[in-house]
């Protein structure tokens, strides 16, 4: 009779834990198997009340591998967490690039990481850290961020992940001086952040992401995007049950309605947020800005009235854009995001239908749907074209002689790479 081995955090964390005996593979990267058993989940912690200790799992349960750093390792890689490398900020805490080489871990490439620290003194601690790892250390999919590893030493909990060249759809989008996103480039991003939580919503055991928004979104060379931050996510309901109860926790301007109001947490809820993330695709808006008119302060309440009717679309869609979008395509896409927007949960489609659509207006040539714009010729180049041309014919118009342009946006998207390169 086999004697099965009780299975502590101390299995499932090894540099937290080192001991003399133990081997250097098995410290530096957890081995596991392939993911053909059930998905360990935050709801598998017996006792949520210790960070360390985590009773009755099994590795096999545990996903991917994931590589295991020590914090000199990551300052090494970082330039000791230099503020030239500092790439953002948010609740967990600050982000930094760092570069890794080929000889720090076997199997490892060579590549540029992003090394996010969390803040002891910030909004988000070590659960919202372990979720992370339990999430992203399992779940593997083209538009989610790829985790590569994480240390953990005294109170010091980094995690390391690969590194979007590009920055967030928020610094994309609403960046001060940078160039316009093309119609093209923010439904590609749309359909991929799409793509990304329909894969949640349909797993065998459903993830509600519960934070999507811009900022959250990443973005590689190429603009194909991939979620980031699953601190906030949770386990779907199971069984016959129809929601997960939770204290509300998120975003202003993103979070759903009956979220807010009850707690009551469904794979809804992230439609309703992926159709305010849609929504400032379209407008080019903020979901909350205080600097706007009253009215016009919640993204939602200003535009969602406007998406109904496709004669008042001009009133929303983006100006800088300058007129050059698919017109049928922005219809169908403020009618989707006036789906996803609806006050009640049952309403609203699921990612998958969402996805669809979005598939559907892929590929629509960019038309000019606003008016041209007229460049006052130079004298010296044009008066005498334009007296000849009317001398001709008194009943030209006038404007025939005259050049016609029409404003295109700018052929190149700005890099949000750090400027401090490594």
């Amino acid at each position: 009779m086999t004697m099965k081995k009780k299975i502590t955090w101390k299995s499932l964390m090894p540099s937290c834990y080192k001991s003399k005996d133990s081997s250097d593979s098995g410290e530096n990267r957890l081995k596991l198997k392939p993911c053909q058993f059930q998905r360990l989940s935050l709801s598998d912690v017996s006792d949520p009340s210790s960070p360390i200790c985590v009773n009755g799992l099994s590795t096999s349960l545990f996903g991917s591998n994931l590589y295991v750093f020590t914090l000199a390792e990551l300052r090494l890689i970082t330039h000791n967490f230099a503020r030239c490398n500092l790439l953002g900020e948010g609740g967990f805490g600050p982000v930094y690039k760092g570069f890794v080489d080929d000889k720090l871990r076997p199997g490892l490439k060579a590549q540029p990481v992003a090394v996010k620290t969390l803040d002891l003194d910030g909004l988000q601690g070590h659960r919202e850290w372990l979720a992370e790892i339990i999430f992203l250390g399992q779940l593997r999919h083209p538009h989610l961020v790829k985790l590569i590893g994480y240390c953990y030493e005294d109170e010091n909990r980094l995690l390391v992940y690969e590194y979007m060249p590009r920055g967030s759809l928020e610094n994309q989008l609403f960046r001060r001086y940078s160039a316009t996103l093309p119609w093209s480039t923010r439904m590609k991003i749309a359909l991929g952040a799409a793509k990304g939580l329909a894969f949640l919503h349909e797993a065998d055991k459903p993830v509600i992401y519960r934070d999507f928004k811009s900022s959250n979104i990443l973005l590689d060379s190429d603009y194909n995007c991939k979620l980031s931050d699953f601190g906030l996510a949770k386990d779907g309901p199971e069984g016959g049950e129809t929601h997960v109860t939770t204290r509300v926790m998120g975003t202003q301007g993103y979070a759903a309605p009956e979220y807010i109001m009850t707690g009551h947490l469904t794979t809804m809820s992230d439609v309703y947020s992926f159709g305010v993330v849609l929504l400032e695709l379209l407008t080019g808006k903020r979901s909350m800005d205080n600097t706007r008119p009253s009215r016009e302060q919640s993204l939602v309440e200003w535009a969602r009235p406007l998406l109904r009717d496709p004669k008042r679309l001009d009133r929303v869609i983006d100006p800088r854009l300058e007129g050059q979008y698919s017109n049928k395509g922005a219809q169908k896409v403020a009618a989707l995001a006036y789906k996803c927007l609806s006050h009640y949960p049952k309403p609203r489609p699921t990612m998958g239908d969402v996805v669809m659509v979005l598939e559907s207006v892929q590929g629509f040539e960019d038309e000019f749907v606003g008016p041209f714009v007229y460049v006052v010729p130079n004298e010296a180049d044009d008066s005498n074209e334009f007296l000849a041309k009317k001398g001709e014919n008194e009943h030209d118009s006038p404007v025939r002689g005259w050049r016609n342009r029409i404003k295109l946006p700018p052929s190149s998207v700005a890099n949000a790479e750090s400027p401090c390169s490594i």
